[in-house]
């Protein structure tokens, strides 16, 4: 799918492995992406995401971005909720990256049948609060000093993680 002039949407390929990880551990970098210190490798990574709705955001044979779902909980009556990981290379970030990746990402979630994603944002990263916004979450609440960071420029710190969450209006109805 192509979006724009030269960016196009397509299903993740494990071939697109090395250049996930290095986007996320670009997000690990900022201390405002995730509580993680390490990048997995792919195989942890890859295990712990569901392997529908996975989308790249690339412009030539660059990926600028990804998102992905993990099921929130094994419990059956939890089988529509997923949480959604989302990240952008720091090259293409405030270029709308995100917000068609998370556009296509709820599509693909409704036709696989999810109604209710959500999303865990550390209060600082405002832009991803907005975009999530933009695409119908809410705000439904805000854990306090949910963990203490363990590297880098946050060691010692504790984080507040701001609740975002959409229900669907077609799927889970």
């Amino acid at each position: 799918m192509l979006v724009g002039n030269s960016v196009r949407l397509r299903v993740m390929r494990s071939t697109d492995a090395e250049a996930i990880l290095k986007i996320y551990e670009e997000g690990i970098q900022t201390g405002h992406a995730t509580f993680e210190a390490e990048v997995p490798d792919w195989h942890k990574w890859d295990s712990g995401h569901l392997s529908q709705c996975r989308w790249v955001a690339e412009e030539g044979n660059t990926v600028l971005g990804w998102v992905a779902l993990t099921q929130v909980s094994p419990r059956k009556v939890y089988s529509g909720v997923a949480e959604v990981s989302i990240y952008v290379s720091g090259t293409a970030q405030n270029q709308g990256i995100g917000s068609i990746l998370l556009e296509r990402l709820i599509i693909s979630s409704e036709e696989s049948g999810f109604w209710t994603l959500q999303s865990q944002i550390f209060p600082e990263n405002e832009i991803s609060i907005h975009v999530h916004e933009k695409h119908g979450f809410r705000i439904s609440g805000t854990r306090r000093k949910l963990a203490l960071m363990s590297y880098g420029s946050m060691e010692g710190k504790w984080r507040d993680v701001v609740l975002m969450e959409r229900r669907s209006t077609i799927a889970g109805i």
